[in-house]
């Protein structure tokens, strides 16, 4: 009687044990994971801040280095501009220039250039040849078309010239003319040695350029650099050189991202202006030694949760064989499991099957939609220019008729614009899909809704609508495209004569005004806005069935908006509609934008 209930017991004693190393192996997974997490969140944030700490004073030093290299450059400069107002009034070289005698001027000149630093002085005559100079093999040259000679002596101040060298870098000139009482009688010319300025830099760990106001490279750690501009100079691949010197192992995880890549390697760009004529300066700093600091610091605190994960694995290791047990008696139902999934894959994979069929009539079903909208879209587009090349040829066979061919000549004339303004609007209508890069141009808002007018006047005599146009006496210019701009007009006419069809006295008022921007408004008295979020959507529209896709508004807006302006709809006080077309003014051919 005693020997079932020991039975009975033994399963539940097992399955209690099973509970409890199933409960164990759970806490210490958890833990695990929360470790883990806790030192990748430490690793993390230390790694954030101490690369922020180090990134700015880093950043600090090498902007305070630019400062310091801006004030030198201006400094030098500045020191050299005085000299050639100076010299130009030295009698003795002015004495020298009128009586054509200079055997002592030569020697003048080298006193002075001994005295204020300067790379070289020449004077030169009236006719462009140099009659002294500090580098005695430069006598006897002529300079009558170098910049520093021709500004020069057009000029009555003093003039800075950046010329190219055959042989590689640029030179640095201050040149003023020198004039007596009966006119020029010679320029003096100052080379500024900046050359000393990149032999500096040479010695410095970071890459060092100076560009002019064109972007031009004339100064450069980097000889290979000069004449081009940073973006093209980054791209160079020098074997040997200031990149070199300025990356060392530079690592691209970083918490900051990376100002610029030199050679493939993250560095920190820094620039600054230089208060002469538009110059720039630029450095770039390796991140090498912020990350060497930084991983000083993670490497210790890595290595102690190291440490402290291998205590965690010891402690687990010891109820691995218990794990081994569980394993084991669980392995038998996984075999059952993955019987059963074996059957689910197989039904899904059915599943599957059928859905992608589906999926490709689906598909086919929106391609034909798509290639119907599209159909009523190029319809709805080519419908005014059709109806107004229907006009042009009754008249032009009138005109025929009554043996007036020049007349019937200008019909067909404007009945092959049209013919072009069907194939632009059929290349405009992919514009909702694609933005087009085409080349702009001055456009005439008076000349192009006269010319949109004109395209509307079928529509117009049938529909006798009166049209108050209101421009200003001066012509309007924007920059754009007129073929795209007189759609857009085309396509607000067009609506503002479907909205007034409702109306007894139909009215559409054109405005053409000319401030900070050029406004063009198009207002009607029809019933107006109801719904302005759907407005601009494509396929929305308020029209009956048949009158329209829901295309016009959606391409004009696309259009406004490539043209730099943008397209704004309102009720207007008195009711109707306004529709307003704003777009940046062109003012002596300098666009004014916002």
């Amino acid at each position: 009687m005693s020997t079932p209930p020991d039975r009975t017991e033994l399963p539940v004693a097992k399955s209690g044990s099973a509970a409890r190393s199933r409960t164990i192996s759970w806490r210490a997974r958890l833990a695990l994971v929360l470790f883990m997490a806790v030192a990748a969140t430490t690793v993390w944030v230390t790694n954030r801040m101490l690369t922020h700490r180090f990134t700015e004073s880093t950043r600090n030093r090498a902007e305070l280095r630019l400062a310091l290299y801006s004030g030198n450059l201006v400094s030098e400069l500045r020191r050299h501009a005085i000299v050639p107002q100076l010299l130009a009034r030295d009698q003795a070289l002015i004495s020298a220039l009128q009586s054509q005698d200079f055997s002592l001027s030569t020697h003048r000149l080298i006193s002075f250039v001994e005295e204020i630093g300067a790379a070289s002085i020449m004077l030169l005559a009236s006719d462009g040849r140099t009659v002294a100079a500090t580098n005695r093999n430069r006598l006897g040259e002529t300079h009558r078309n170098a910049p520093y000679f021709v500004d020069a002596v057009r000029a009555k101040s003093t003039v800075f010239s950046v010329i190219e060298r055959e042989v590689g870098g640029y030179r640095f000139t201050y040149s003023r003319r020198i004039v007596d009482t009966t006119g020029t009688l010679g320029v003096i010319v100052i080379e500024v040695d900046l050359q000393k300025f990149e032999r500096a830099w040479a010695g410095i760990s970071d890459a060092v350029m100076v560009s002019d106001s064109t972007g031009r490279i004339v100064l450069a750690t980097e000889a290979r650099w000069r004449g081009k501009e940073e973006r093209d100079a980054l791209r160079l691949q020098t074997p040997e050189g200031a990149i070199q010197r300025a990356i060392r192992a530079t690592a691209d995880w970083t918490v900051l991202p990376a100002d610029a890549y030199l050679q493939g390697e993250a560095v920190m760009r820094l620039e600054t202006r230089v208060p002469f004529q538009g110059w720039r300066l630029t450095s770039f700093t390796t991140y090498a030694s912020i990350r060497e600091r930084v991983n000083a610091v993670l490497a210790l605190e890595i290595m102690g949760f190291a440490i402290l994960l291998a205590l965690a694995f010891y402690a687990l290791s010891r109820k691995t064989a218990l794990r081994m047990a569980l394993f084991q008696r669980e392995s038998a139902e996984l075999r059952v499991l993955n019987a059963r999934l074996q059957r689910e894959i197989a039904e899904r994979e059915r599943v599957q099957e059928t859905l992608a069929v589906a999926e490709q009539s689906l598909a086919q079903s929106s391609k034909l939609a798509a290639l119907g909208e599209m159909s009523a879209a190029v319809s709805h587009e080519l419908n005014q220019p059709l109806a107004a090349m229907k006009t042009y040829l009754a008249g032009a066979r009138l005109l025929l008729n009554r043996n007036r061919p020049e007349e019937a000549l200008a019909s067909f004339g404007r009945i092959d614009d049209l013919i072009e303004r069907m194939g632009a609007i059929t290349r405009q209508l992919k514009s909702y899909a694609r933005k087009a890069g085409d080349a702009f141009a001055p456009v005439n808002m008076g000349d192009a809704l006269a010319s949109s007018l004109s395209m509307m006047e079928p529509q117009l005599r049938q529909r006798q609508v009166k049209i108050t146009r209101m421009l200003p006496d001066q012509p309007v210019y924007v920059m754009g495209d007129r073929l795209r701009l007189e759609q857009v007009m085309v396509n607000l006419l067009r609506n503002a004569l479907d909205a007034t069809k409702s109306v007894e006295d139909p009215e559409v008022e054109i405005l053409l005004a000319a401030g900070e921007t050029a406004t063009l408004s198009v207002r009607d008295n029809g019933n107006g806005i109801k719904d302005f979020d759907n407005l601009f959507e494509p396929f929305y529209t308020t029209k009956q069935p048949g009158d329209g896709v829901g295309l016009g508004l959606a391409i004009s807006s696309g259009i406004v908006n490539d043209l730099g302006g943008r397209l704004i709809a309102r009720n207007g006080q008195n009711g109707g509609a306004v529709f307003e077309i704003q777009l940046p003014i062109l003012v002596d051919g300098i666009e004014a934008a916002e």
